[in-house]
């Protein structure tokens, strides 16, 4: 619990400090927040990837006196449901209608508060780094009255125009290896990105979920980031790690993705059943979080190419998957329960593996009856047609901007 006097006095030095900022690069996501009064505008994504940014570009742009609290601050940590009626005082008392909460999710029966606000014909605008932020638990809490946004680490066309580079192969292959995490392209400091790992690991997942075992979190954390693109199951890393039940190594994924820093992606089937107990394919938010962090003693590049596309992909869609019957295709994209787009990811096309990237994505054609498919390379262009199948080899940087 806060005095009163307190509370208000950190969020004057928040909002001096917070104005102070630059207000960045604009991202694409900006110019899509609407302005509904009826909903709160909620944005999600791992920690530092630019989400107390966007919303001072918000404020700058539309609403400079907008009541801003961040409730990461660790001034506030004793902040609890009763200090609610002390904020809403403070809030009255500065007369504005149009409020920004930072990482409000960390702080219990902030649901009610919000739709309490927005009863009161509030505006209201959300960041958080947990995707619960989005889920369907969160629409019953809210009645459905939100409006969700995901922002990333930058896209490839974002890392180009932030460091003012051409389109090109060359540029590619660099962000292949620095990903987009604002602060680490501006510094270069490989230490932002292994403290953030352990930031995210401890603040978003230890803390938060009471977890003890903090080095098991690790371990498996850092397995994973070694591992991206392979296949994982709850089985084998129960037996690896030593886990107590098949269930806490779900839990634990299952943190892992919530806190954005791991994806995992389902086998296709149309069994829900199948899907469950098919072994899932890992990927990272960000190819430098792999660069720096990663324990694998070979460079894989063919699995931060893969995380790229994975990434490009995910950034449009939520509903990806892996098709795996006689042969098999890395991703397969849907869109309202229909598949829209097969996607073979492969660093470079040879003899060698020639046939089996072209096999693996015509069976996949011949299953979802489609009758495009594409591999994506490094710096290679070209199309096969086989049975009026047509695939498109697309060079990366071109594919990232079309």
């Amino acid at each position: 619990m806060l005095l009163k006097s307190v509370l208000k006095q950190i969020i004057e030095l928040q909002q001096i400090f917070y104005l102070q900022h630059s207000d960045g690069m604009k991202r694409k996501t900006l110019s899509s927040l609407k302005s509904i009064k009826t909903h709160a505008h909620i944005i999600s994504g791992i920690r530092r990837c630019g989400k107390s940014t966007l919303l001072l570009q918000q404020m700058n742009k539309n609403y400079k006196d907008a009541f801003f609290i961040n409730f990461d601050d660790p001034r506030i940590a004793d902040f609890d449901k009763f200090d609610w009626i002390k904020l809403d005082e403070i809030i009255r008392e500065t007369n504005q209608k149009v409020l920004f909460f930072d990482e409000i999710q960390i702080i219990d029966e902030w649901e009610k508060y919000v739709r309490q606000k927005l009863d009161e014909s509030y505006k209201i605008y959300i960041t958080g780094s947990n995707a619960s932020l989005l889920s369907r638990e969160l629409g019953t809490k809210l009645t459905g009255r939100h409006i969700g946004y995901e922002l990333f680490p930058f896209s490839y066309v974002e890392y180009i125009t932030f460091k003012n580079l051409e389109n090109s192969v060359e540029s590619l292959s660099n962000y292949m290896n620095d990903g987009g995490f604002p602060e680490y392209l501006k510094t270069g400091e490989k230490e932002i990105l292994l403290q953030l790992f352990n930031d995210i690991l401890i603040r978003d997942i230890s803390v938060r979920y009471g977890i003890r075992d903090y080095k098991t979190l690790q371990r498996l954390a850092l397995f994973l980031i070694s591992n991206i693109g392979n296949r994982i199951t709850g089985t084998a890393l129960k037996k690896q790690f030593g886990f107590g039940s098949t269930v806490t190594v779900l839990e634990y994924l299952s943190h892992l993705e919530t806190s954005y820093l791991f994806f995992f992606i389902h086998r296709f089937s149309y069994s829900l059943k199948s899907q469950s107990i098919n072994p899932r394919k890992v990927y990272s938010i960000d190819n430098g979080m792999i660069q720096i962090n990663s324990i694998s003693f070979t460079d894989d590049i063919g699995q931060k190419f893969e995380n790229l596309v994975f990434l490009h992909l995910r950034r449009k869609y939520s509903e990806i998957f892996y098709f795996s019957e006689n042969k098999e295709c890395d991703f397969i994209v849907f869109e309202n329960g229909k598949p829209i787009e097969l996607v073979q990811v492969c660093y470079m096309l040879n003899n060698d593996n020639f046939e089996r990237e072209t096999s693996g994505l015509f069976e996949a054609m011949d299953f979802f009856k489609l009758p495009f498919g594409t591999i994506v390379t490094l710096n290679q262009n070209d199309n096969f047609v086989e049975k009026n199948k047509t695939i498109n080899v697309i060079e990366a940087h071109k594919y990232f901007t079309k």
